[in-house]
C-alpha cells in the first residue's frame, strides 16, 4: 500500500485494535490515550445526539404552531442557536482526538514536524475553550431560559400554549435538554483530561521519544546484558614453533644458515 505522509498505510489493520496492542506499556501513557481520548468522544458525541433530538422537536413544534396560527410566532433562537453549537463542538472533538487516537494507535513511532505538533496542541486548547463556553451557554440557557410565544393574545394564545404539548416550552422540563447537558459537562472533563494528556505525551516526545520509561529501561538492560556476554568467537590459532623451543637460537649459535 501508499505512503502518504510519512505514514505506512499497511499498518491501518484490525489486528490493532487488540488489547494487547492498544494498552501496549512500551508506548508512554499508551492507556491513557485509549480510555481518556474515546470517552472524550463518546461523551461529546452522546451530548450532540441527545441535544439534536431536542433541537429537532423544537423546531418541529415551532412549524406545526406558525403554520396552525399563522400570526403566531415561537421564539426559540435561544435553544436552537446553543444545540446546533453543540453539534459543532461535538463533531470537532471527535475530529481532534479521534484523529489522535487513531494516529497514535496506527502509527505511535511517526515523525512529526515542529508545525505538526504546534497545530495538534492549538487544536486541543481551542476544543478545550470551545467545549468550556458550550457547557456553560448550554447550562445557563437551558436553566433560565424557556420558549415564548408572541403575535397572539387572549384565549387563542391559551389555545396555542394548549395545543404546545411536548417538548416542554421550558427547557429545564425537558429531559432531553437535562440530558445534552449533563453529557457535555462530562465530555468536557474528558477533553481538558484528553489536552493535558496529549501535551504531556509530547513533552515526553521530545525528550525520550515515544516509548515508555519502562520500555528505554529494558532496552538499556538488554544492551548492557549484550556488552558483558562473552564473545562467541573463537580465538586466534597460537602460532605453531618446532619441537626444541631453541631451535632458532642453536642455529645462530651455531652460524649456521636458517632457510
Amino acid at each position: 500500500m501508499a505512503v502518504i505522509w510519512g505514514l505506512d498505510l499497511r499498518e491501518i489493520k484490525w489486528s490493532k485494535f487488540a488489547s494487547k496492542n492498544m494498552f501496549d506499556r512500551q508506548w508512554y501513557l499508551r492507556r491513557e490515550k485509549m480510555i481518556i481520548y474515546q470517552l472524550a468522544m463518546i461523551s461529546m458525541v452522546c451530548s450532540e445526539s441527545v441535544g439534536t433530538a431536542a433541537l429537532s422537536a423544537y423546531v418541529d413544534q415551532q412549524d406545526h404552531l406558525e403554520s396552525v396560527y399563522p400570526p403566531a410566532h415561537v421564539h426559540n433562537n435561544d435553544i436552537v442557536g446553543i444545540a446546533s453549537f453543540n453539534i459543532f463542538m461535538g463533531v470537532s472533538v471527535a475530529t481532534i482526538f479521534g484523529a489522535a487516537f487513531f494516529f497514535d494507535l496506527f502509527w505511535p513511532e511517526r515523525h512529526e514536524s515542529h508545525g505538526v505538533k504546534l497545530a495538534w496542541r492549538i487544536s486541543a486548547v481551542a476544543v478545550c475553550v470551545g467545549t468550556l463556553a458550550d457547557a456553560l451557554a448550554f447550562t445557563i440557557i437551558a436553566a433560565m431560559r424557556e420558549c415564548w410565544v408572541d403575535g397572539v393574545t387572549g384565549e387563542e394564545l391559551a389555545r396555542v400554549l394548549r395545543e404546545a404539548g411536548k417538548p416542554n416550552l421550558k427547557y429545564r422540563h425537558n429531559a432531553r435538554i437535562v440530558a445534552a447537558v449533563v453529557f457535555l459537562w462530562v465530555g468536557l472533563v474528558f477533553t481538558i483530561a484528553s489536552t493535558y494528556i496529549l501535551f504531556k505525551s509530547y513533552a515526553h516526545n521530545e525528550v525520550f521519544g515515544p516509548k515508555s520509561h519502562e520500555a528505554l529501561s529494558a532496552e538499556k538492560r538488554t544492551d548492557a546484558e549484550k556488552v558483558l556476554q562473552p564473545s562467541s568467537t573463537p580465538p586466534p590459532p597460537v602460532p605453531q614453533f618446532p619441537e626444541n623451543p631453541n631451535y632458532f637460537s642453536d642455529k645462530y649459535t651455531r652460524r649456521e644458515d636458517v632457510i
